[in-house]
């Protein structure tokens, strides 16, 4: 009997994520985002979302969007980026930002995904990701309401490392070049920074696929992604899987 994840639409298959949901989101910046899946999820309106990401978009796509219509209640993620929304509800108190060093909330989902409760990392110690007191939540008036606690320091073969527990969400969002129709996917250049371990958190992973093939057509060595973590497949059209954006795009004039 052939495996067949692939669901007949963005919105069907994001139907059931519910309020209060945890999701892991792939992409870096704009590369690699599941556009389709979050304008599907926007139009849902599952609200007080908890986000983990490397950033939240910027203003007015990707993660944005369901930043600016107030459903999202808290972020994990590396960096506020180019989201200038972002920076003021996380200023004025409005969302819970969880600052986290890049590599380690990369690793941080593999590692829930692979089973690992928490692991430790050189990365960080010294700081105040070890130390404690990241302002993860303000007051209106600009005093920090929630801070991060501290972490446990080891030493391991002379070299002080810090605990960082791993992450497993309810939910993950994730985009593909290519996805066979068993879930195995490949991903793209930069889109395969964040995607896979994102797709490894997820209890119930949805991926959004340029391209969806037959099982047997991606070779074993093609395959960024096992299908074991895929639970639903959204086949793009070749329009959607034309839609990219970048952040910013600077030029100059070419000398003649």
């Amino acid at each position: 009997m052939s495996i067949d994840k692939v669901v007949g639409s963005a919105a069907e298959a994001v139907a059931d994520i519910p309020d209060g949901a945890s999701l892991a989101v792939g992409g870096f910046g704009l590369a690699g985002i599941p556009w389709f899946l979050i304008e599907a999820l926007l139009e849902q309106g599952a609200g007080e979302l908890e986000i983990v990401s490397n950033n939240c978009g910027v203003d007015g796509a990707g993660l944005g969007l369901l930043l600016e219509a107030g459903r999202i209640r808290k972020v994990i993620a590396s960096y506020i980026g180019e989201n200038k929304e972002f920076g003021r509800q996380f200023l004025a108190g409005e969302v819970t930002v969880e600052l986290t060093p890049q590599g380690t909330l990369a690793e941080r989902m593999r590692s829930g995904g692979s089973g690992i409760g928490a692991f430790f990392t050189p990365t960080g110690v010294g700081t105040l990701v070890a130390e404690g007191g990241l302002p993860w939540r303000y007051n209106p008036d600009g005093t920090v309401a929630e801070a991060s606690p501290p972490k446990e320091v080891r030493n391991f073969g002379g070299t002080d490392m810090v605990l960082e527990e791993s992450i497993v969400t309810d939910y993950a969002l994730v985009r593909a070049a290519v996805a066979d129709k068993a879930g195995n996917c490949r991903f793209h250049a930069a889109a395969r920074n964040f995607n896979p371990p994102a797709a490894m958190a997820g209890r119930t992973t949805v991926v959004e696929a340029e391209k969806v093939v037959e099982v047997g057509e991606l070779g074993p060595d093609d395959i960024h992604l096992p299908g074991i973590f895929v639970k639903r497949i959204v086949e793009l059209t070749p329009e959607q899987a034309a839609r990219k954006s970048i952040e910013q795009r600077t030029t100059r004039k070419r000398n003649s």
